[in-house]
């Protein structure tokens, strides 16, 4: 069993940084791809970013190309989400998953198995 702890979000201005944080415990973390969502408020889940379990092929959002960047560590079993060049339609829950089994990233919402509980990202303008 996995179990993810998102840390990180805040509240902030348009234009700030923030670095969300994914800590997992659990041995399937290192063979798992890891993916970020958000959700807004009357909105349906949505992805972010993923990566796979070596760290490399992230992939990502139209919306958050070239300002996100997705990164993990084994380490220390976290993976990260920084944020850069925020903007007030960032604002969501923002949510870390896992694909066990060595699988590559995928886009999809169902694709994932295990889930973190959230950490909200507000972004003033």
């Amino acid at each position: 069993q996995v179990q993810l702890v998102e840390s990180g979000g805040g509240l902030v201005q348009a234009g700030d940084s923030l670095r969300l944080s994914c800590a997992a415990s659990g041995r399937a973390f290192s063979g798992s791809a890891m993916g970020w969502f958000r959700q807004a408020p009357g909105k349906e889940r949505e992805f972010v970013a993923s990566i796979n379990w070596t760290g490399g092929s992230p992939i990502y959002a139209d919306s958050v190309k070239g300002r996100f960047t997705i990164s993990r560590d084994n380490t220390k079993n976290t993976v990260y989400l920084q944020m850069n060049s925020l903007k007030p339609e960032d604002t969501a829950v923002y949510y870390c998953a896992g694909r066990r089994g060595y699988r590559s990233t995928s886009y999809g919402v169902a694709d994932y198995d295990y889930w973190g509980q959230g950490t909200q990202v507000t972004v003033s303008s």
